[in-house]
Order: C-alpha cells, then structure tokens, then sequence
C-alpha cells in the first residue's frame, strides 16, 4: 500500500509544522516553495521552488499530490477552480477558500447566514468613508480594510476623519469599511471540518494582540462563561459547514463590552491562536487538519493540561536564539520551544514557546519570560 502524498502550497512555519504533524502518520508531503530557504523548504525532502501565482507551476506541482492544501490564502481563484477543472483535489475547496481571500465576500456570506459581525460595507473613497461613519456605524473612528492580502495589522487602518482615509485606496483593491468594535478582549474559535461532515471543536482561547501582531494565546480563555464558549464553538462549526469547510477553520472573534461575540476574520489552514494544541490538546491542529484533508478520522481535541499559553517569539537585535536554550530549557524543563527556522529580524515571528500547567499566573509567566530571553529582551 503507498500512503498518501499531501501537497502543500506554501513554504512558511504553517506548513512546516503541518509537516511535522504528519510524519507518525507516515504521510508524505509535496512543497510548493518561494525559495528553497523558506521555513517549510528546510525540512521537506520533496520541494518545489515556484510561483503559487503561475498556472503552470501549480499544475506541475499537483501532478502526484493525492489532496492539495495551503499554509496561505492567496492562490488566484480562478487558478484552484482551474486545478479542480483538471480533477485535482483541493482542500478547503476554491468556493469556500475565497471567503478566506476576501473579507467583502466574508461579510456578505456571514450576514446572509445570520452570523453576527461588526456592521460594514465596501466604500469608494474617502468621502464614501465619511457617509458610512454618519450613516452605519457611530462616526470615527473606523476601521478600514483592503479586502484582500492583509494580515498581522497589515492592510488595516483605523481612520478619524477623511484626510486619514486616502492611503487604504492607494493599494487599488476594493476597501471594506467597518465600525470600531468596543470590545473587551479578542477570542477565537477553533474547529477541524472533514469532507463527509465530521467536526470538532477546540476550546475557545483568548488572543492578546501587540501593535496588531499575536503575542500570546491562552487556551482555554479565561473566565470566559460556559455560555459564551458554546457560542462561540458552535459559531465556528456553522460557519465551517456553511462555507463547505476542510481542514482547519480559525475564526477570530470580539467579545464586547456588552457580552456579544462578532466575527472579526476567518483563516482556512492552520491558525497562529491554534499553536498551543501542538502540545495542550490530545490532538493538535496540524495533524487535525492532516487527517481532515485526507479524510480520516479526526482527534480528539480535549485540552491535556488546565491551563496552556502560547507565547510568540518575535525577532529582536540578539540573532543567536540557539545560545539563549541553555538559560530556557534549565530555568524549566516543561517549556516547549518551536522555531521556524528564519532570519531574525526585529519584530518578525520566529517562533513560540508553549507553556502548561494547573496555574495561569504561573504558566504566563514561564511563557514570557522564555519569549522575551529567546530575544534578548531580558538577560537573566
């Protein structure tokens, strides 16, 4: 019998560890790389060195690949509906992928389904920003989206007024306009969609976002009621089997001051607010999305520890993160460290630490202490 050869459309610390995730299974696994440097690229044996954006390129790469996947959104649609037309098997699928690739569809198709969000709509220009502010939402401040390519604060601004609002339509894609949401915190939702309709569902964790970029994960959220939990879960599993969903769904979520949940964002693949099941949860988010893709069986999502907190390590002005593991893995044995791999840059993700254990305050603490030594933000 020859197991399965997963193809995977990207070569970032995604799919590198999605990599990982399928090495027990003995499952075999086809890169699509920008370059051979790429995170993914250091630890596949079978890399392709291409441009996702290049028909051509795509459909060599399918060739042999059982399923095709993604550790990014941004394949041109009219490509994977090209690569379907050819019989090639992809996964989550371009019609609900696109809900993933652009925000304007995302709202439309979420309101249409009774989901909650943050009231919005496409504007034309800085002036049209002006009549959403007065018509729909409460004035400024508001948010403004380009509705494809953003991510990590990128392609976000928070505007006051209309000499604010030119830059988001310099980039010549559609702009979203959304209220400012008051919430309390950001959760999200995390749930893993097979094609014959199986699904779980993660605890519901809290995101804690620095200058828009995650920086600390805390599963389950804390003092989060049973209620909104439920919703939130059951949320995410509406949205993934109303979209057609396969594989892993990350839905990003506010918690208002008024005790509503909103949709902020939705991601098809696996989900920075999903790390910490790599080593908090019976079954992680990689090999969940592994087995869903492939159709098998999925794992049990259940939490093996009361309280985990993925802490990401972003790069600093201390390039030598190897020479930090001898102050980390001695000062606490329990800390799991993942790196990606990269070039440390200042203020580029380059890993996460997962901490466990029966005490939050305990767990943060480890967390941010090994984050902030890996880079060089503390020296003792």
């Amino acid at each position: 019998m020859t197991f399965p050869v997963v193809g995977m459309v990207g070569g970032g610390q995604l799919a590198r560890m999605t990599h990982e995730a399928g090495i027990p299974l003995g499952i075999r696994f086809k890169l699509l790389s920008d370059t051979p440097q790429d995170s993914a690229a250091q630890v596949v044996s079978d890399v392709v060195i291409g441009d996702y954006r290049d028909l051509a390129t795509l459909r060599a790469f399918a060739q042999g690949c059982d399923v095709v996947t993604f550790d990014h959104e941004h394949v041109p649609a009219e490509h994977l509906r090209a690569l379907e037309a050819d019989g090639v098997v992809i996964r989550p699928g371009v019609e609900a992928l696109l809900h993933a690739q652009d925000k304007g569809v995302m709202r439309e198709r979420l309101r249409n389904a009774g989901v909650p969000c943050p009231r919005h709509r496409i504007v034309t220009d800085p002036e049209d920003v002006a009549r959403f502010a007065e018509e729909e939402g409460d004035g400024y401040p508001v948010v403004l989206k380009t509705v494809r390519g953003g991510y990590d604060g990128k392609g976000v601004w928070v505007v006051r007024g209309v000499a604010e609002a030119a830059e988001p339509f310099r980039a010549g894609v559609p702009v979203l306009a959304e209220e400012m949401v008051d919430f309390a915190r950001e959760l999200a939702a995390n749930v893993v969609r097979s094609p014959h309709g199986q699904a779980v569902a993660y605890p519901v964790v809290e995101s804690i976002q620095v200058n828009g970029v995650c920086d600390t994960v805390i599963a389950p959220a804390p003092g989060l009621s049973e209620e909104l939990s439920g919703q939130a879960q059951e949320m995410a599993l509406k949205i993934a089997a109303e979209l057609g969903v396969v594989g892993h769904l990350a839905v990003e979520l506010f918690e208002t001051r008024d005790g509503r949940l909103l949709v902020n964002e939705l991601a098809m693949r696996p989900h920075n607010s999903g790390h910490w099941t790599q080593d908090g949860a019976v079954t992680s988010q990689f090999a969940n999305h592994v087995r869903a893709v492939l159709d098998l069986p999925l794992g049990d999502p259940r939490p093996r520890a009361p309280w985990t907190v993925m802490t990401n390590v972003l790069g600093g002005d201390y390039p030598d993160m190897y020479a930090a593991y001898l102050h980390c893995m001695a000062r606490d044995p329990a800390l799991k460290i993942h790196m990606y791999g990269k070039d440390v840059k200042p203020g580029r993700k380059v890993g996460h630490v997962n901490t466990y254990g029966d005490d939050l305050a305990d767990v943060r603490e480890r967390g941010r202490h090994a984050a902030d030594y890996l880079r060089g933000t503390i020296t003792e």
